[in-house]
């Protein structure tokens, strides 16, 4: 930023507050559609220039891109944990099934690593089942606290998902506000620097 950028900026009542209408729930802030340039401009004092009030927009569409970014991340993150939330809880459920059947062992495969499968034979009738929880931390669990567990990891990053797509809608809409405020106030100027060549001549 040049030395007169700053010094404007220091001197004008404009701050993030101005250029913001309020927070969402999850405190995203809003950004505030300029309807008539002129009379935002004249709204501090000193009157804002067209520079610094592209500068302010600027600077938080900057932000706004990271928030997306960052949003965009979790999102995807979340949307590959599913799956595997999901068949755990439908295998916890299966062997529960069963558990008191006439037939109570089961022959499936399991895997190693890629692409290398080993078979094995699964005594349903313990009740018990291991689950990995990350970091190489694994814990025993009966079939009903499993699927309980498992339910709740799963309602929750649903709920987590749809959550941060409705925050990653809501930024993407702030970005779009956000580019369009900036056009119309360079436009704005434009039309206004062009007005007083006019009066001038």
């Amino acid at each position: 930023m040049s030395t007169s950028n700053t010094s404007e900026g220091e001197q004008t009542s404009l701050s993030f507050q101005s250029i913001t209408d309020g927070f969402s729930s999850r405190d995203i802030p809003k950004v505030k559609f300029i309807e008539d340039i002129d009379a935002f401009s004249q709204s501090f004092d000193p009157p804002a220039s067209a520079e610094l009030m592209i500068g302010a927009f600027s600077d938080f569409f900057g932000k706004l891109k990271g928030v997306e970014g960052t949003l965009a991340q979790r999102a995807k993150l979340i949307q590959s944990k599913l799956p595997e939330i999901e068949k755990s809880l439908k295998l916890v459920k299966f062997l529960k099934s069963k558990e008191s059947a006439s037939q109570t062992t089961i022959t499936t495969r399991y895997n190693l690593a890629d692409l290398l499968y080993a078979k094995a034979t699964v005594d349903c009738a313990s009740g018990i089942v291991n689950l990995w929880l990350g970091a190489n931390v694994m814990l025993e669990y009966t079939y009903d606290e499993a699927i309980e567990l498992l339910g709740t990891k799963l309602e929750k990053a649903r709920q987590d998902l749809e959550e941060t797509k409705e925050d990653l809608a809501l930024v993407r809409n702030q970005i779009i506000t956000s580019e369009v405020n900036i056009s119309r106030i360079y436009n704005w100027d434009v039309r206004k620097k062009r007005e007083e060549k006019m009066k001038e001549k």
